[in-house]
């Protein structure tokens, strides 16, 4: 077992930015990551998002963005690299690939973080953790009737690697955020036809989406996790802005909203109403949920079904702090959530902190 200040669990934008401030105020920190490389998320990303259809990529703290990214480079290839950049730049030694699997409570004052790389079992003992585990190994994918006899292909977005493999056929989109966007602007081009269908209607937004606003966007999705209630995204409260992904698939007219069906035959789908459309393939664009199975054995759900977090910390267990978990889990909370995780943790072990960044 070794001994440390800090683990932090991830190594995405969240898990990057705790990691540098935990750094900055002297703390010993570990960062653990799954992936075999930099870039959490982001490799994972279909190669046909590139950096011209995302949204912005906030500088990680410390070390801006060199230039412009070229627009026409994907983005599973150019924010890994930023990302890769970045821990050579500020010293963040991240080993990998480890996988963690459970985080408890130890003797004293310590966190047991149990896990393994390449099947070899490592364990720390650390005085506090950071989880930054994001939710893109969890993807969601809701039940509807019928679901399971469906005779034509079903993916999650998460899967989702460009529209040439549904060419000629017709494809219903599920979901209202950017994801679908994505989506359903690609298939415009080589699918027979294209369906977009939501639980509820879209919410556009046409002012200028600036920091107030942003910061009014993650404020209310902070209230959610004090209350100990399963998060929102932040997108789900921002509404859809009209990005340049959006512009091109409302010129390619396939902007035209459906409610949900409300069952899944093996040939297409089935309104209440009795409406019926054949169609080849669903494309489920229905976000994710935080991975934290790992977390279980500290019980920190609360009834509602959420973890109760104020200010990046369980509120169940101070030594732990969340980040990349609901206000945080968009580029717009990450690096403040960072800053805060580490300054909850400096208090908590009464370190010296001297913030010069």
């Amino acid at each position: 077992m070794d001994i440390t200040d800090v683990v932090v669990i991830g190594a995405g934008q969240a898990g990057l930015s705790s990691a540098y401030f935990l750094q900055r105020f002297g703390l010993d920190t570990v960062v653990l990551d799954a992936e075999s490389g930099p870039g959490g998320a982001w490799r994972h990303r279909s190669p046909s998002l590139t950096m011209d259809k995302i949204h912005s990529i906030f500088d990680l703290p410390g070390v801006r963005q060199e230039g412009d990214a070229d627009g026409s480079a994907p983005a599973r290839e150019a924010v890994p690299a930023y990302y890769a950049a970045y821990e050579r730049t500020v010293g963040l030694d991240v080993l990998r690939p480890v996988h963690v699997s459970a985080v408890s409570r130890g003797a004293g004052d310590r966190l047991l973080v149990a896990a393994t790389r390449r099947d070899v079992p490592m364990e720390w003992a650390a005085r506090a953790v950071v989880n930054a585990t994001g939710t893109w190994t969890r993807p969601y994918w809701p039940y509807y009737p019928g679901g399971g006899d469906f005779r034509g292909r079903q993916i999650h977005y998460g899967s989702y690697r460009g529209p040439q493999a549904f060419a000629g056929q017709r494809v219903v989109v599920v979901g209202g955020g950017a994801s679908a966007m994505h989506v359903l602007s690609e298939l415009a081009d080589v699918a027979a036809g294209t369906l977009w269908v939501t639980r509820r209607e879209p919410v556009w937004r046409g002012d200028e989406f600036g920091e107030t606003a942003r910061r009014d966007a993650v404020a209310l999705v902070e209230r959610r996790v004090r209350e100990g209630l399963p998060p929102q995204s932040v997108v789900s409260v921002t509404g859809l802005r009209y990005t340049p992904v959006i512009r091109t698939a409302e010129e390619k007219g396939v902007l035209n909203r459906l409610p949900m069906f409300s069952r899944i035959t093996p040939d297409g789908i089935t309104w209440a109403d009795g409406r019926h459309e054949r169609v080849d393939a669903i494309v489920w664009a229905t976000g994710f949920r935080s991975a934290l199975d790992h977390l279980a054995p500290l019980k920190l759900r609360e009834p509602g079904g959420g973890i109760k977090v104020d200010d990046a910390q369980a509120v169940k267990e101070p030594r732990l702090q969340l980040v990349g978990y609901g206000p945080s889990a968009s580029t717009i909370g990450a690096n403040r959530a960072g800053r805060t995780a580490a300054l909850n943790i400096q208090r908590l072990l009464e370190a010296p902190a001297i913030l010069t960044a």
